[in-house]
């Protein structure tokens, strides 16, 4: 049973760290939905086990977030919101401020991916309307939702699974993690402003004001109202999956929108590639890997800040953040201070996306959607991603690890 489980760990995380299985077109969904029915069908796991090993809260809880940020994208709000910053930023540095600023703060209740979605194409139209580098102004987006995602729970797809397992408070997790947060952006903001100082350029000529972008207005006050309670509602305690599930059936009842709309906005290949890996990750928790694995890990001292840190930086910039909490999960629970482990996990799992142009799918999304109207190489991220994550995850560990966990 070890052996079978161990061969479809190596198949899946293979196909998650190259992007698809070697010599076919199969992707990362496919590798973990494959993975998870080899594991039932090889008889590492019985069909109840497998259906056992599915985090239902936690795909709840994702669902219900996407059908929230899908309706705000509908709405126009995203669009407003940008059009609100370029009408105050009068300098290149305040509108690399505002453009930072903004996307972190909303990466921060909203998944980071669909921010960066929304926020691309409206970047590269602020930077042509300004006749300026899109590019500085396209990392700031990229790295800045990143960095934010880290400050709730509802920031990103690993934050999400963390807060499930974990069972931490949606304050207290903010608690913890938003001043690291606050100090990383700070960070971010300065590197990229001291590497693209030629770049930024003088202050912006006096421009005539455009007109605010159309919005279905009813529509944005509605989801803005539903959004805001969802988000009062985790503030007080209530489980997140079911304040997100019942904002999201909210915003289903509708009459103004066709539902189809937010059907088409969902990411339903990243919920079943968390389905796929809940089962993959399954199978190696009862096979004994998991056990193995801590031993494995055991001289970098994984009971530590430190080195739990390091181990999820170097996991998740190899086969991405979202497996690399997969597999980690399985050891958290018996470190010592649990709870802090799963805040560093949560941590480093999403400030290492930084370090790398494949180490986060929101940094990719900002890359292809800029395609064709701006450039960003490889060069070019790791240029600003490397100083600003490597020092964003040393304020995270330290922050974590000699003020937060006496407490």
């Amino acid at each position: 049973m070890a052996t079978e489980a161990l061969l479809i760990f190596v198949f899946t995380y293979v196909a998650f760290s190259v992007g698809r299985v070697p010599g076919l077109r199969s992707d990362r969904v496919a590798a973990a939905i494959i993975g998870g029915v080899l594991l039932v069908v090889l008889g590492v796991l019985t069909l109840p086990e497998a259906q056992a090993a599915v985090d239902g809260g936690t795909l709840g809880l994702l669902f219900g977030m996407m059908v929230l940020s899908a309706a705000l994208e509908i709405s126009g709000a995203f669009n407003i919101i940008g059009w609100w910053v370029t009408r105050r930023a009068r300098s290149p540095m305040a509108l690399l401020v505002g453009i930072s600023i903004t996307s972190a703060v909303l990466s921060a209740f909203l998944i980071n991916d669909v921010v960066c979605i929304a926020f691309t194409p409206l970047v590269l139209q602020i930077a042509e309307s300004l006749e300026r580098n899109p590019r500085p102004y396209l990392l700031a987006l990229a790295t800045s939702s990143n960095i934010g995602s880290v400050a709730a729970i509802t920031g990103n797809p690993q934050n999400i699974l963390i807060g499930s397992l974990s069972h931490i408070s949606y304050g207290r997790f903010a608690q913890a993690l938003v001043p690291v947060a606050v100090l990383a952006l700070v960070a971010n903001v300065a590197t990229i402003a001291f590497l693209y100082r030629s770049s930024l350029g003088a202050p912006f000529a006096p421009r005539v004001e455009g007109k605010a972008p159309m919005v279905y207005r009813r529509w944005m006050w509605k989801s803005g109202v539903v959004g805001g309670g969802v988000l009062l509602a985790f503030v007080a305690g209530v489980p997140p999956v079911i304040a997100a599930l019942f904002g999201a059936s909210m915003m289903l009842l509708t009459r103004a929108v066709n539902p189809k709309r937010l059907y088409v906005r969902i990411d339903w290949t990243l919920l079943a590639l968390f389905t796929g890996l809940f089962v993959v990750v399954g199978g190696i928790e009862k096979a004994g890997l998991a056990e193995y694995l801590l031993r494995i890990l055991q001289p970098l001292r994984p009971e530590s800040p430190l080195g739990l840190t390091i181990i999820t930086a170097i996991l998740s910039n190899v086969v991405s953040n979202v497996p690399a909490v997969m597999v980690l999960k399985s050891i958290v629970p018996h470190l010592p201070h649990a709870e802090s482990a799963w805040l560093t996990l949560a941590m480093a799992s999403t400030l290492a996306g930084n370090l790398t142009l494949p180490g986060s799918i929101a940094t990719i999304i900002v890359v292809e959607r800029a395609k064709g109207r701006a450039t960003i190489s490889l060069v070019d991220f790791i240029k600003v991603g490397i100083p600003s994550g490597l020092v964003s995850l040393a304020i995270g560990t330290l922050w974590l690890g000699w003020w937060w966990l006496p407490r």
